[in-house]
């Protein structure tokens, strides 16, 4: 009984580990704008900038990661998921979307979920080619750093050109990666974290399966993609645009993380059942 107290707390410590991270994180980024501010030290604005912008993904990493719950994924395999996902992520992106995006409004931002959707799978198809990737729970949380890679790169490349376009307001800036900051979780991190945990589940060892599960997640999490992106212009011209606006994102959210939400809970529940049946984790991710 002791030892089941002691293992609990260490569990619900081990939990809140991710706070640590967000705390610390933000403590720095407060010192270095006011280190930038009072300097004007143009050699630690990237600094700044990619620490601001890294901040919350790699926290909403870490918050999944420490509920892995009986996943053995390690950190490094973590690690290179968010690394390839947003590198990877990023440039396939920036070279599909010139090519295939159309000039109609309303189709733009659902080609730009379709298109994003797809590039941030990249990453962790190349980290999983080599592994059992059957764990519903793995594929959540290395879709969900694949997609904060992604988010942080591009948070970065926001801030970068508000900092371009204001003449180098500083302000401007901060503001951006907020802004950014406050919708990551939001957004891409979730997004991912869904597709790929349905494409792990419904995958067999070392060969991924593409059915209609994988299909409809894939379109589900597209259409949110473009609904978040298109929703702002489609409600403005509405009264009340600010609220009408306000309202129509926040309703995507809530989708996003019950969905995230369900997904999350059937992975545990898989994973006691594999543990009920003997069957043998994957071994690859060490």
């Amino acid at each position: 009984m002791k030892e089941t107290k002691i293992y609990e707390e260490v569990e619900d410590e081990r939990k809140l580990s991710w706070l640590k991270v967000f705390t610390g994180g933000l403590l720095l980024y407060i010192f270095g704008v006011f280190t930038l501010a009072a300097t004007r030290n143009s050699n630690i604005f990237p600094t700044v900038v990619m620490l601001g912008n890294f901040l919350v993904p790699i926290t909403y990493v870490a918050f999944f990661y420490q509920r892995r719950h009986l996943s053995k994924l390690d950190i490094p395999t973590t690690s290179w998921a968010f690394f390839y996902g947003g590198l990877l992520g990023v440039l396939a992106a920036a070279t599909l979307e010139p090519i295939f995006l159309s000039q109609h409004k309303l189709l733009y931002s659902f080609e730009v979920g379709l298109i994003e959707e797809f590039a941030k799978i990249l990453g962790v198809l190349i980290i999983a080619k080599r592994c059992f990737h059957d764990s519903e729970m793995d594929g959540l949380i290395l879709g969900a750093a694949s997609g904060m890679g992604f988010a942080a790169l591009e948070s970065t490349g926001y801030a970068f050109t508000a900092f371009l376009a204001s003449g180098g307001s500083l302000s401007q800036t901060v503001l951006i990666t907020l802004i950014r900051g406050v919708i990551a979780p939001i957004g891409h991190g979730t997004w991912t974290a869904i597709l790929v945990s349905v494409m792990f589940r419904e995958s067999g060892p070392r060969i991924f399966h593409i059915n209609h599960k994988v299909i409809i997640t894939y379109l589900t999490v597209a259409i949110l993609h473009g609904l978040w992106n298109g929703l702002p212009e489609v409600l403005a011209i509405c009264p009340l645009p600010v609220v009408n606006v306000f309202i129509g994102q926040v309703s995507v959210a809530l989708i996003g993380f019950f969905l995230l939400w369900r997904r999350y809970n059937e992975a545990k529940r898989l994973q006691i059942e594999r543990l009920r049946n003997r069957i043998p984790e994957a071994s690859c991710w060490k």
